[in-house]
């Protein structure tokens, strides 16, 4: 299980390794060095102050390479959390880890978004689950003073969330209305303890679950102590067993974005 969890988590992440700043161009593939050095050596202005440097093409790759790798950690994440929930569930069909709904835009036009997660209660095979599950959601929703939804949890996974984007928070809130209206319990899934308190408070308050990867046994504050006491899954001590793999795969990433070749 580690094997395929680890690939679920890593791959998307190892993408980040060949990421080449685009600056400003439209080249879908990045810039390399030579371009770089073309790009700006024949600016006369950045050639006279000496931006045409390795240095700063190095300084590039690894201001838009970081947002690329906490974006990509992001991804495995979600990934990594939907197949705990597939197996855990032991789904006969995983799409029902999946969960989406049509909206509009502004102009009128259809769109879809989708959630990372869900847990169906009548599609869950494994009872043990289903009735730790059970007293979990009543006692959750006791404390969001809201009824038992009817049928299930949906999951919006995040690696963190350092931002106070405020169109964020009410993009949040909008899906968490819809799947109440669905009849879903919505939760926030966020790996990192990295999450401001007020954002937390806005959530509760707006009736929407939050777990958040602190170390607690409170299964209804740390997202570990969840996917150990109700999926029935370890996912710190996952990530405890395979830290030193995965500690080297990020270095190796690291390392060749601050690099200028």
């Amino acid at each position: 299980m580690d094997k395929k969890y680890l690939k679920l988590f890593l791959d998307p992440i190892k993408k980040c390794k060949t990421y080449k700043p685009k600056l400003g161009t439209n080249d879908k593939n990045g810039v390399d060095l030579s371009g770089f050095k073309t790009l700006y050596g024949e600016d006369p202005f950045y050639a006279w102050i000496g931006l045409d440097s390795d240095l700063m093409y190095a300084a590039h790759k690894a201001a838009g390479g970081m947002t690329s790798v906490y974006r990509q950690i992001g991804v495995g994440c979600e990934r990594l959390f939907r197949q705990i929930i597939i197996d855990t569930a032991k789904y006969e069909d995983p799409s029902f880890a999946e969960w989406s709904y049509m909206t509009k835009t502004s102009a009128g036009k259809d769109k879809k978004l989708s959630l990372d997660g869900r847990l169906e209660f009548s599609e869950i095979k494994d009872m043990d689950l289903k009735s730790r599950l059970d007293g979990w959601v009543v006692n959750y929703c006791n404390g969001l003073d809201v009824e038992k939804p009817s049928n299930g949890l949906v999951f919006e996974v995040r690696q963190g969330y350092k931002s106070k984007d405020s169109k964020r928070q009410n993009g949040d809130i909008d899906n968490a209305s819809v799947a109440w209206a669905k009849g879903y319990l919505p939760v926030f899934s966020i790996f990192s303890s990295q999450i401001d308190g007020d954002i937390v408070t806005r959530y509760r308050n707006s009736r929407c679950g939050i777990l958040v990867g602190i170390p607690s046994d409170n299964s209804e504050a740390s997202l570990f102590a969840f996917c150990q006491q109700v999926l029935g899954y370890d996912l710190a001590d996952f990530f405890k067993r395979n830290s030193d793999t995965i500690k080297t795969e990020i270095t190796s990433i690291l390392e060749a974005l601050l690099s200028p070749q």
